[in-house]
């Protein structure tokens, strides 16, 4: 197995790498239900709105294998239904996951009885692999509009993890720095450390290094000021829901750091596929907002670092106004100045 293989079949469970313990140590577990995939998706063993949409489609695979071992002859759509409702619950803010959901249920129905769980195991091999082709798709259209500095590395921020390890193994926004660094040969990352989940620290850094991509560490609040000193050329972000007319939901802090790219007239692109985009879903007032445990905001690396009876919030992602977005680059187009119109026609 590849180091960035965050979600796979193997031995007839779902075997996912522990993003918890990052960059630490490198440990797979292996998942044998529905059950037991919501809960590593509800606690952080996978996450990023890709990696969670295959780990989901492998959690309805895996669910049907266990009742086929049961020796289960009724429903399947009766059977499948609890496991399907747990999966659904498990995290509200990353669209990928219901997409994932609606992309299996059919299945039940429309194919033969006994062939359902070997069908259903195809079908999230096939969204694995789609994944990959799209994340290289996208992140070399959205390396094309990056800006071409002269005489120096393309230097792009980032913020969170939106990288192989946040998808089926490749990355949307890294995946654009990962064709810049093909296409340019000379770029330097600056990563965002993310707060409190220290997602670009943990895992970003970690990513980005194993790839030999130059990388530098930065502490959320310390983004304007180096944007100040003209040291970034362009911000790169992932998504885990788009709303219909471009509005972005992402890991909290997104939204400050498209406001501050504004202010110092900084390209600000967001890469995401379009299992991420939700059409239902008019405008970003309309993305629920995951509320996290206090205990991630009041401890850092499990030791306490703020006095017991301290008021917390934790809102896991905030939302990015489409205003503020120079271009939305998917692996069927890039779309600048984001609007309904526009995002329509990328599913034309």
């Amino acid at each position: 197995m590849s180091i960035f293989d965050v979600a796979v079949w193997k031995n007839g469970r779902v075997c996912m790498l522990d993003q918890r313990l990052l960059p630490h140590e490198e440990v797979y577990l292996e998942f044998s239900s529905a059950q037991e995939v919501a809960d590593a998706i509800r606690s952080m063993v996978v996450r990023g709105a890709p990696a969670i949409g295959c780990a989901t489609a492998f959690g309805v695979a895996v669910e049907a294998q266990r009742l086929a071992k049961q020796g289960f002859s009724g429903s399947w759509s009766e059977a499948m239904a609890p496991g399907l409702q747990i999966l659904r619950e498990s995290r509200p803010t990353a669209v990928n996951l219901t997409w994932a959901l609606d992309r299996m249920q059919p299945l039940l129905d429309s194919t033969p009885k006994d062939e359902v769980p070997e069908r259903l195991l195809q079908e999230a091999e096939n969204i694995r692999l789609e994944d990959i082709e799209s994340c290289k798709t996208m992140g070399r259209l959205g390396a094309e509009i990056l800006p071409r500095p002269e005489g120096r590395p393309l230097a792009i921020m980032t913020h969170c993890n939106a990288g192989a390890l946040a998808t089926a193994g490749y990355g949307t926004a890294l995946g654009v720095v990962r064709a810049a660094r093909d296409l340019l040969k000379n770029i330097k990352v600056y990563a965002n450390e993310t707060r409190p989940y220290l997602q670009g620290a943990r895992l970003t850094a970690w990513e980005l290094l194993k790839d030999d991509i130059d990388t530098t560490l930065l502490t959320d609040g310390m983004a304007g000021h180096i944007m100040s000193l003209g040291l970034i050329d362009v911000v790169v972000v992932g998504t885990d829901r788009i709303a219909a007319n471009g509005d972005v939901a992402n890991k909290i802090g997104t939204y400050t750091l498209a406001v501050l790219a504004k202010r110092h007239d900084i390209p600000f692109i967001v890469a995401g596929p379009l299992s991420t985009i939700d059409l239902n879903t008019p405008d970003g007032a309309g993305i629920p907002i995951e509320e996290r445990p206090s205990d991630e905001v009041t401890h850092c690396l499990g030791k306490r670092s703020a006095p017991e009876g301290v008021g917390v919030r934790n809102p896991a992602f905030d939302i990015t106004p489409a205003e503020l977005v120079t271009a939305i680059a998917t692996e069927k187009g890039v779309v600048t100045a984001p609007s309904i119109k526009k995002i329509r026609e990328l599913f034309a």
